[in-house]
C-alpha cells in the first residue's frame, strides 16, 4: 500500500488492477476503462478469454475500511438471491469458487459487463416496469434479514453524520448555527416520522438501498436491470422507490404512482410508508453532506464536487433544510 494512508486508492495502478486477475486464472489483454464511481474504484477490463461468457468484466475495488468482509459477502449473497429468482440485478461472477477476492490490500470482486441507459421516468409504461421488478426485489428482500448489514435509521443516517460534521467543524462558522439548528429541528421531526410509522406497523426489508435512476440500466425491449448494490441495507420498501421521483409535487405524484401501479402488480404496498418519503429524503441531505466531507482526502473528490464545503454550499444547505422541514408538514403524496 501507499505509504500515505490518508490515499489508499493512490496504490491502485492500472498493473496493480490487471495483476488482482492473475491468481484466478483471468487474463487483461491490456485494454482498462475506470468507470464513473467515487465511493469505490471500478474497472471495466477485456480478457484474452471469456470467462462465463463474459470476454469483458467489471472489477470492483471496496473503499478499504468501509465493509467488513462479511458484510461484502452478504451484499453478495443478496445479489446471487435475487438472480436465483431471475430478478434482473448483476451479481458477482466466482472464479475459483468465491465472489469476494483480495489483493495488495485490497478487496475486490469481478462481476459480468451489463450495458444500458437511464431509464425514461416519465414513461408510464417504464415506471410500471420497473414498479413490478422492485416488487420481486422485495418479495426476495422480505425473505429474511440480514446479518451484518445496517439498517437505514435515524442515528446512522441523520444523529452520527450530523455530529461528525460539527466536531470535526467541517461546516463554516458564518453558516455552522443556522445549519445546526435547522438540522436538530429536521431530526426531531423525522423522530416523530419514524416512530409513527412504527406505530402503524410499517415493516422493513432487505433493499437495493441506492436505487437512484443511475443504478437502474434500461435496454430497449429487455428492460430494467439493477446494478450497485454496495448500500443494500435494511429498511421500508418506500426507501427504493422515492429517489426515482423527481420535480414538482403533481410529477413525483405521477412518477410514484405509475411505480406502485407496476409494483401491486405483484406485492401489496403499505400507504402508511408515504408519510416517509420526506423524512427519507432529509436524511439523505444530512447524510450526502457528511459523506462528502468524510471523503474530502480522497484526490477524487475535490476534483469532482469542487464546489462542496464552501459557505455558498452550506447557505445552499440551510435553504433545503427549510424547505424540507416544510415539506415534511405537507399531507403525504396520495396515489
Amino acid at each position: 500500500m501507499n505509504d500515505d494512508t490518508r490515499h489508499p486508492y493512490a496504490a491502485l495502478t492500472p498493473d496493480v488492477v490487471l495483476d488482482a486477475l492473475l491468481p484466478l486464472g483471468l487474463y487483461g489483454d491490456g485494454r482498462l476503462l475506470g468507470l464513473s464511481s467515487y465511493e469505490n474504484r471500478v474497472y471495466q477490463v477485456h480478457l484474452e478469454e471469456a470467462f462465463h461468457g463474459s470476454d469483458v468484466v467489471v472489477l470492483k475495488f471496496y473503499r478499504p475500511g468501509r465493509w467488513s468482509d462479511e458484510q461484502i459477502l452478504e451484499e453478495h449473497a443478496f445479489a446471487a438471491e435475487l438472480q436465483r429468482a431471475e430478478v434482473p440485478a448483476v451479481a458477482p461472477l466466482a472464479p475459483g469458487g468465491q465472489t469476494l477476492h483480495h489483493h495488495a490490500g485490497f478487496a475486490f470482486s469481478v462481476s459480468p459487463r451489463r450495458g444500458g441507459r437511464t431509464p425514461e421516468l416519465d414513461d408510464p409504461e417504464v415506471l410500471e416496469w420497473i414498479g413490478r421488478y422492485l416488487a420481486r426485489l422485495h418479495t426476495v428482500g422480505a425473505q429474511h434479514a440480514f446479518r451484518t448489514r445496517p439498517a437505514l435509521d435515524l442515528q446512522s443516517f441523520g444523529e452520527e453524520p450530523r455530529d461528525w460534521l460539527l466536531t470535526h467543524e467541517a461546516i463554516p462558522l458564518d453558516v455552522q448555527g443556522d445549519w445546526s439548528r435547522l438540522c436538530a429541528q429536521a431530526l426531531a421531526r423525522i423522530r416523530v416520522a419514524l416512530e409513527q410509522a412504527q406505530e402503524a406497523g410499517v415493516r422493513t426489508l432487505r433493499l437495493h438501498g441506492d436505487c437512484h435512476p443511475g443504478n437502474i440500466l434500461w435496454t430497449p425491449g429487455g428492460g430494467p436491470h439493477f446494478v450497485d448494490l454496495d448500500d443494500a441495507r435494511t429498511g421500508p420498501a418506500v426507501q427504493d422507490l422515492w429517489m426515482l421521483c423527481s420535480g414538482e409535487r403533481s410529477q413525483r405524484q405521477r412518477q410514484l404512482g405509475g411505480l406502485i401501479d407496476g409494483y401491486e402488480q405483484l406485492r401489496d404496498f403499505d400507504r402508511a410508508e408515504l408519510a416517509l418519503i420526506e423524512p427519507l429524503r432529509t436524511l439523505r441531505l444530512v447524510h450526502y453532506s457528511a459523506w462528502l466531507a468524510r471523503r474530502w482526502d480522497d484526490p477524487a473528490f475535490p476534483h469532482a464536487f469542487p464546489w462542496f464545503g464552501t459557505s455558498d454550499y452550506w447557505r445552499g444547505q440551510v435553504q433545503m433544510l427549510e424547505e424540507q422541514l416544510e415539506a415534511m408538514e405537507e399531507p403525504a403524496l396520495v396515489v
